[in-house]
């Protein structure tokens, strides 16, 4: 009689997915594509907006946490230091809060999707939580130039050039420096725009093993969704007319790109662009860090707003499709909806006040 097999044994291995890099350098077009080729998308992703009309695919819950936990470190996502910032003295129950986040999201999903820019920044905390899951670590980096990652922040937020560049600078190297001893694929975002089935296909030799589910109709439905219209800033311009943010961001670029194709490039470039960042926040992250945090919390209580207000109104729109056609219509569910209706109506009242307030604190800063 053969022995049963042990219980890890027979257990499916679950592996996450995590998604790293800059904001506004296609973390969003690789997630999705993800997500079609088999990956488990959390249970509330962030709403599609006017800056990505397609979406961002992460969970706007744990965005908003992470906002949150920088902020509590005297930073945020905008500053170019967030990645060198101590973490707090109460970093204990910021774990077990981001676990349960995690789990809420995420629940038992064998293949888990964990997709925010700002996780590269706070990558100490989330590799705990999902060893602390017992998940294996899939990491995919996508790589595009850092004057295109500025014409996109330039236009959403009016950053200039050369805070941009620092701010893609000091992602890419936490994002690398966090996913160093996972299996990792580093891909070309616009060479991914041109023709994704080769950059894939480079990416699964890198991680070792091919994406879940990439079958012939997940390639027609990742065929449909990556297009030129993802590509609205292009890189012109000289990276050298910024300085010595502009050299360094050409060094980390260039090795990169070498990673993106399959190479093994000396860090070199890498450890003198971290080197350089750590001499600049020595002598100016007590004048930055603190005006970005201050910025933060209006940001993030207007995205926790417009997160909540989303989801109400999803739920609305459920519920009303299903009571439609239920004749008579029962009166608990009218009572629902009507519940609804007063939360999504109070919702975005929070989404006019939060957004008010940011705007009168921009207002003040500038």
């Amino acid at each position: 009689m053969p022995d049963k097999p042990s219980p890890a044994a027979s257990a499916p291995a679950r592996t996450a997915y995590l998604v790293l890099g800059m904001h506004r350098s296609g973390t969003s077009a690789l997630a999705n594509l993800l997500a079609l080729a088999g990956a488990d998308l959390p249970r509330e992703v962030m709403p599609a907006d006017a800056h990505n009309a397609r979406g961002y695919f992460e969970p706007w819950r744990i965005a908003v946490f992470n906002d949150r936990r920088l902020a509590a470190a005297g930073t945020s996502w905008d500053d170019p230091f967030a990645g060198l910032a101590p973490d707090p003295a109460d970093e204990a129950g910021w774990l077990d809060e981001a676990r349960r986040l995690f789990r809420s999201e995420f629940g038992r999903k064998r293949r888990p999707l964990l997709k925010d820019p700002r996780v590269s920044v706070l990558a100490g905390l989330w590799r705990q939580v999902l060893a602390a899951e017992g998940l294996a670590v899939r990491a995919l980096i996508p790589v595009r130039h850092p004057l295109a990652v500025a014409g996109s922040l330039a236009s959403r937020d009016r950053f200039p050039p050369r805070k941009s560049v620092m701010l893609w600078c000091a992602y890419m190297l936490a994002a690398e420096a966090a996913s160093r001893d996972l299996p990792r694929a580093f891909v070309d975002y616009d060479a991914l725009l041109d023709d994704w089935r080769p950059q894939v296909a480079g990416a699964e030799s890198q991680l070792g093993e091919p994406l879940p589910n990439l079958t012939p109709a997940a390639g027609r439905r990742i065929d449909a969704f990556l297009s030129a219209e993802l590509r609205r800033n292009e890189s012109g311009g000289d990276l050298a007319a910024l300085g010595e943010a502009g050299e360094m961001a050409a060094g980390v670029l260039d090795w990169l790109r070498a990673a993106a194709r399959g190479e093994t490039p000396d860090p070199a470039a890498l450890t003198r662009a971290a080197g350089w960042l750590a001499d600049q926040q020595a002598l100016y992250g007590d004048l930055v860090s603190p005006v970005s945090a201050d910025r933060a919390l209006a940001r993030t209580a207007l995205a926790d707003a417009e997160g909540r207000a989303a989801w109400l109104e999803r739920n609305l729109k459920e519920t009303q499709a299903i009571v439609e056609g239920l004749v008579p219509l029962n009166e608990d569910l009218r009572r629902r909806i009507r519940s609804l209706e007063t939360r999504l109506a109070a919702s975005q009242a929070a989404v006019r006040e939060a957004a008010g307030r940011l705007e009168a604190l921009v207002a003040t800063v500038e």
